[in-house]
Order: C-alpha cells, then structure tokens, then sequence
C-alpha cells in the first residue's frame, strides 16, 4: 500500500539565521505590519463613528457587527478584498472597502462567504469596483462550493458614478449571474434583508434559496421617492416593499422578523440545516497540529531587501502541520520546490521558488540563481501540478520569482514551449488553488505560478510583495535607453539635456516603483488580500478546510492511489 511519505523540513530559526539578521528583518516588518494594521483598523470604521452611531440610532447593526455575531465563537473572520478602492478618491467622498465586507466566515461549523454591504458608507450602496469585489467573492464561493450568505442593506448604485458601475461585462447586473451560476451549482444562498434594498440591491437575494426580512427592511425596483416623481403616488418604501408584501402577498421572502439580532439566529439556523462539514472525513484520520517551527517567526526570515535571499524549506517548515513535507523530483529543477504536506490535518501541495544559487547542470562546477524558471523547472512544476489536479489535492503556489530564463540558450531549450505547457495545466485545473505573493511577483514567471490572471481561488499578497514586470530601475533603463550608453550612463554632455533626462528616469523609477507598492495592487484588485507573513499559516488552513468541506462537489482521491506516487516511483534515484 502506497503511503505518503512524510518526513521533516526546515531548521530552527537559530541555525536559519543569525540573531542580528533575524532582528533586523523582524524590525522592518514591524514597522509594516503596524501599518497594515492601521490600515485595517481604518477600513473598519467606514465613514467613521457618527454613520456608525447613525446605524446604532435606527436599532440596527453595522456589517462588521453583524459578522461577528454570526460567526461561531473563537474562529476567525478572514476578510478579503479589504483594500478595494484604498487611496481612490470620488470628488471629495471615500469608499473604504467598496462599501462591502466580503469575508470567509465560519457559523455552525460551516465556512461560508458572507458579503455584507456596510451601511455606514451611504446606506450600502454600489459605487465603483463594489460589483467586482462582490461577483470576485461570489466566484471564491463557487469554487470551492461553500454557502453564501448575504447580509443585504444597499440602496442600489452610487448614482454619481453609476457609469462606472452599471455596465460592463463585470457591472452591476453581472452580480445577479453570478447568484444564478451558484444556484445551478447547488451552492446554499442564504440572504438577510435589513433595511434598504433597492434597484440592484432588491434583485440580490431574490435567487437566494431562502430570504429573511426585518421589520426595517424594504425590497423594491424603485424607491418611494422615485415612484412619487414617476407616478405621483404617496408612498413609503415598506409600504411598496416591505416584509407585509413580500414575505405575506408577493411570496419574494421566506421568513419575517422583528430585528437584526433575530435575522443572524435565523440565518444561522438556515445554516444548521446543510450538510455537515466532511473535513473530518478527509483527513483520513490525522489530527490537525501546529507547525513544529513557530510560525511567528516568518516574520523574520523573510529580508526586505529583495535581493537578499532565504531558505524556502524554513518557511515550508513554518506552515505545514509539524513541519513535516514529501518533496517530490528532489533532484530535479532544483529552482523549484514542489511536494505535499498536511494543514489542518488536509492534505495540500505547496510549490515554491528555491532563493540564492543552484547548481547548473550544464556547466560542471558553475552555478546560477533560482527564483527563475528553467526548462527543467518548469517541466517539473507542470507534471506537479497535473498529478496534484488528477489526485484532487488543492495547491499553495509560494510565489517570490524574478521571471523566466532568458537568452539563446533558453529559447533554444524551448522554454516557451515548457511555459506554454504549464500555462496550459494552471488554465485548466479544476482542484482549489490558492497563490500567495511572498515578495517578488515578476514578468511571466507570475502568471506561471498561478497568478490571479490564472484564477486561483484566492490570491494574497505580504506587506513586502512587489508585481511588475520589471523594476523600477530597469524600467526607466529600458524607457530611456537610446539615450545611454553600453555601461547605461548618459551619452549627452549638455548640462540641461542630462538634467531633463535624470529628472525623467527618476520620475519613471519612482512611478513604477509606486505601482509595485501592494495597497496600489489591492485597491485596483490585482490582489485578494495583504496579510501578514505571520498570519498565512491561519490563512491556510482556512483554504485547506474550505477546499475539502463539501463531499462529493470534486474529485478527492484516496492517498494510496495518487498519481505522485507513480510520479515519485517513476523518477526515484536507483542505487
């Protein structure tokens, strides 16, 4: 019988690193997580505490208050999307978070993607990127076949903006496919009404397999001010729409209730009513347990300076239940780190860039540097990543790559032909996948390691993490170029001409270097989420329990009769 067989990785923070390299890091990522911390804190407040207290006065409960009541005690909230429209200005207003929580929550045992309008950021409405951050949590939901549950207060589009949020393929309207894209799939759709619901917003939960109304709480096409001017009729928005009509009359609402608090014990309820949870059953009778390396210490290893380099193994060792890992083709592509360890007692397949210098094959005695992609990396990755697809095992791509090789060397290996292939095996694998930007996230190599433009379920980013295709300075190199040299300086010897063309590479260098910032990815959302390094362990095992909790959505092989082992026994170094 075929077993996984895993064995221990990494080494202790001590012989990782050295005590004042280890200070020096943790220092400056320190100072990172403080702002990110911040930042969050910022978001949480909405429009600040008097819409907050606005909220209060009404008897009702913001976004973030209704989460927390629903979520079982003492699990996290893993909020995705925090960043969305972060530094954006409209006129004069902020629209912290787009004006929606979308978040991986757990109730009754159960992870879920809640998405809550915040009411404290103009009554929940829709402004620009909120239909995108809404239908992106819907995708995560189908993906991986968890329920949704909608916590609804929206008085519809930002009309100021509506132009950029009513059309498009991903606009407003794009939202209500996406409810019945989930409903064809059987996914569970639970909706909370609790207060406004207009337009767009009254069409959100209709699909929703069951809708609980509050007495506050009104779902119609047009408001009451609308209908006035159109119709001159006098009228309220719950008298038009309120629970007595569509919970009694219109039969658009399941349940009616006095108040927030009653709407989440319904909700949860609801919730109580699906399937049970089959994580237990797939851990195949392994407990879960912590890394056997702290996981705090990530903080640390990782060098703010990109160039500098650190053990890939160390933070492995760091995110995998007692530090344990089977890495497969050990010997092979040795710029890549491919192989299965357990989280949360799931299994799951991690590839990572192996950092610093590697052995070259081709050249006796030479070396080159990893965190690039050669031919036989590459090959090695793409056999991974279709055995772990046709085992059913959900992949962590620990992204921090600088690219492919390049040169003739590399083209006449036909590296774009080995690219295309793992291309095509990341386009095309059904099995979770979930791709964290460590640092470096660079050129092609990011979208060989599933980047979001591959579509995995959910891509992270750490307060470090820089996308491009090319630094800064390289860029501005590259912008410039046909007024330098070979060694890259200045050919003019004009006073005024060098100054215009370095005030023009620095400006070059110092935008790009700006879009690279990831708050600039986060808000546009070309990133899920910026996390902590410290916290991705806590991450992943929200991913590995999300990915494994519905039975019979996806294949998931038995261990014993995995296609890696066949890889592994295939490709085994004989004595």
């Amino acid at each position: 019988m075929a077993h996984v067989p895993l064995t221990p990785l990494g080494n202790p923070r001590t012989t990782a690193l050295d005590d004042a390299s280890y200070r020096r890091h943790a220092s400056a990522m320190a100072e990172k997580n403080e702002t990110l911390r911040g930042l969050r804190d910022e978001v949480a407040k909405g429009w600040g505490e008097k819409y907050i207290e606005r909220v209060h006065q009404k008897s009702k409960l913001t976004a973030r208050e209704r989460i927390e009541a629903l979520r079982d005690q003492d699990t996290p909230i893993r909020e995705v999307g925090t960043f969305v429209n972060h530094g954006v200005q409209f006129g004069k207003l902020k629209c912290p978070a787009a004006g929606v929580v979308t978040a991986f929550c757990r109730i009754a045992g159960r992870w879920t993607m809640v998405i809550a309008n915040d009411n404290t950021v103009a009554s929940g409405s829709w402004w620009p990127k909120t239909p995108e951050k809404i239908e992106r949590a819907q995708e995560m939901a189908l993906r991986l076949s968890i329920p949704v549950v909608y916590l609804v207060d929206c008085s519809g589009l930002f009309l100021p903006e509506q132009s950029r949020s009513f059309p498009g393929l991903t606009g407003a309207g794009h939202i209500f496919k996406k409810n019945a894209e989930l409903s064809a799939k059987g996914v569970p759709q639970i909706a909370g009404v609790f207060g406004d619901c207009i337009a767009g917003g009254g069409y959100m939960p209709i699909i929703s397999d069951r809708v609980v109304m509050t007495e506050q709480a009104y779902m119609v096409i047009a408001g009451a001010a609308l209908i006035k001017g159109a119709k001159s009729q006098k009228l309220s928005s719950l008298d038009i729409g309120g629970p007595e009509v569509h919970v009694h009359q219109s039969g658009c609402a399941d349940m009616r209730v006095p108040d927030d608090d009653t709407a989440l014990i319904a909700i949860r309820r609801e919730v109580e009513k699906l399937g049970s949870s089959a994580i237990d059953y797939y851990r195949y009778g392994a407990d879960p347990a912590s890394p056997f390396f702290d996981t705090r210490e990530l903080d640390g290893l990782f060098p703010p300076d990109h160039r500098m380099t650190y053990a890939a193994e160390d933070v492995i060792a760091r995110l995998v239940d007692r530090s344990l890992f089977w890495e497969l083709l050990p010997d092979r592509g040795r710029e890549m780190i491919v192989g299965v360890g357990r989280v949360g007692g799931l299994y799951m397949g991690f590839v990572a860039n192996r950092q610093g210098l590697i052995d070259d094959a081709s050249e006796r005695g030479s070396q080159k540097p990893a965190g690039i992609l050669y031919r036989e990396g590459i090959a090695k990755v793409a056999a991974f990543s279709r055995a772990c697809n046709d085992d059913g095992i959900p992949i962590c791509w620990l992204q921090d790559i600088s690219g492919f090789d390049i040169g003739v060397e590399a083209e006449r290996q036909g590296l774009l032909g080995y690219g295309s292939s793992l291309i095509y095996t990341n386009s095309t694998n059904t099995v979770p996948m979930f791709t964290v930007l460590l640092r470096k996230a660079s050129g092609a190599g990011y979208y060989a390691m599933a980047g979001l433009p591959y579509e995995p379920v959910v891509q992270l980013s750490t307060p470090l993490t820089r996308q491009s295709v090319m630094e800064g300075r390289t860029l501005s190199i590259a912008a410039f170029n046909t007024k330098l040299d070979d060694d890259f300086e200045i050919l003019s010897t004009d006073p005024e001409e060098r100054a215009e063309i370095e005030k023009g590479m620095a400006e070059t260098e110092a935008r790009i270097e700006g879009d690279m910032d990831p708050y600039k990815s986060a808000s546009q959302m070309d990133t899920d989420e910026i996390v902590q390094t410290s916290e991705l362990r806590g991450w992943l095992e929200v991913f590995a329990e999300a990915a494994y909790q519905s039975s019979g959505t996806r294949r998931i092989k038995n261990p014993r009769i995995w296609s890696l082992h066949d890889l592994a026994a295939l490709t085994e170094v004989r004595g």
